[in-house]
């Protein structure tokens, strides 16, 4: 319901417009406008993944500085992953180096 009155200016006798959506414009065209702007652009397509990944795992999502410090804090474990193959020390007796398998 709000969705619709506040972005899309429908008429609705079940909504009473908020004091702050008043102030984005003169008439209700303008106010909605200035209301779908300001959710543009503000989500990446894949956050909402990243965010669902973290909280189902119960893990933390940040920039690696933050990781950084909250894993300084209490320890290693609490990073989200990036997917991809994992190395698999070689059997060649070059056990050093990892080794990728595709």
């Amino acid at each position: 319901m709000s969705y619709h009155t506040n972005a899309l200016a429908k008429a609705s006798r079940l909504w009473t417009p908020h004091e702050i959506w008043l102030y984005l414009g003169k008439i209700n065209q303008e106010r909605s406008e200035a209301y779908r702007n300001l959710f543009t652009g503000h989500i990446e397509s894949d956050e909402p993944n990243k965010v669902r990944d973290a909280v189902n795992k119960g893990l933390m999502l940040g920039n690696d500085r933050f990781s950084d410090e909250i894993e300084r804090l209490t320890g290693p474990g609490t990073r989200l992953l990036k997917h991809g193959p994992k190395p698999k020390a070689r059997s060649d007796g070059d056990a050093g180096k990892p080794e990728f398998l595709l």
